[in-house]
């Protein structure tokens, strides 16, 4: 086998029910000259043990094991430590890589030049049966990957914003050089994926699907505990973060976009979340934040009433 061109970091935690299709997704890529690197990140299921299994029969898998968990950015750190690709991406251990994603991936930064490069995404749902089937990709995601385009910034793309996941792109390793995840923090890819942004020369954006993001049918993943004030906490600090880099940078486009979106996506569920939460102070927390991004360009002129 040639050196490895890719390396792909795929974190975990209890995730014993869907790590081996995350895994089965990445040794059926069509593009072969990957590695990646399991992290099983203090997990009490049987995660650790099928990461094992999986790099016992496949000597491009190597395993990292955190004794205790340390949450899901100092998981992706430790990964990032070990990488010795040309490039790095990403998959959650409770995700799906489509099978050409990496090849188009690659195919598409190795041929442009560019620093990162970012595909689209859809949903895996639970289907009532049991399983879990893919939905459509979604409008803000269309908006910030098709058309196909290469070598932009966000100057001349600013809707790429709105695309703030870490494992839709893939990059050039040489862009993490003094850039890490925030640790001990829920959303930690946000403000990563803006300094992502800002810090390429240049970024391709390709509409090709290459995740499937799963929903868990428990509601254990930390999308789906935004009732919780310490995950609010977070998500808001994630929200605010990736905005003040966009304004750091003097992008005011982008970060109106950013706005935009947050009051159309992101807040509904919060206010619905708040008129009925039992804390009082979940309320206050998201009406000052409401209240701030209110004075901002990209929200509406009339902001929604908590």
């Amino acid at each position: 086998m040639s050196r490895p061109v890719v390396t792909v970091i795929v974190p975990g935690r209890d995730v014993a029910d869907f790590a081996a299709e995350a895994v089965d997704s990445l040794r059926a890529q069509t593009f072969e000259d990957w590695r990646a690197i399991l992290v099983d990140d203090g997990s009490e299921d049987a995660t650790g043990a099928i990461f094992d299994a999986a790099a016992a029969a496949d000597d491009r898998l190597t395993v990292i094991r955190h004794e205790a968990s340390r949450g899901l950015g100092a998981a992706r750190n430790a990964a990032l430590e070990m990488v010795d690709t040309p490039y790095v991406g990403f998959l959650d251990a409770d995700d799906v890589l489509r099978p050409r994603a990496l090849e188009r991936l690659v195919e598409t930064i190795t041929a442009t030049g560019s620093d990162l490069v970012v595909g689209a995404y859809v949903r895996l749902r639970p289907d009532g049966s049991g399983g879990y089937a893919p939905g459509e990709v979604q409008p803000w995601v269309t908006a910030s990957t098709d058309p196909e385009r290469h070598g932009v910034t966000l100057a001349d793309h600013p809707s790429a914003a709105g695309n703030i996941v870490a494992w839709s792109k893939l990059s050039r390793s040489a862009l993490w050089d003094g850039l890490r995840f925030p640790e001990g923090r829920a959303y930690e890819d946000q403000v990563v994926a803006q300094l992502l942004y800002t810090r390429a020369r240049g970024f391709d954006v390709i509409p090709d699907v290459v995740v499937e993001w799963r929903e868990r049918a428990n509601g254990t993943s930390i999308t789906q505990r935004k009732a919780e004030l310490p995950v609010l906490r977070d998500y808001l600090d994630a929200l605010s973060g990736g905005i003040a880099v966009l304004d750091a940078q003097g992008l005011d486009a982008a970060a109106a976009g950013r706005v935009a979106l947050i009051f159309l996506l992101d807040l509904p569920p919060l206010i619905e979340i708040a008129r009925i939460h039992p804390d009082p102070a979940y309320r206050t927390l998201l009406a000052s934040f409401v209240e701030e991004l209110a004075a901002r360009p990209g929200a509406p002129r009339t902001p929604p009433p908590l």
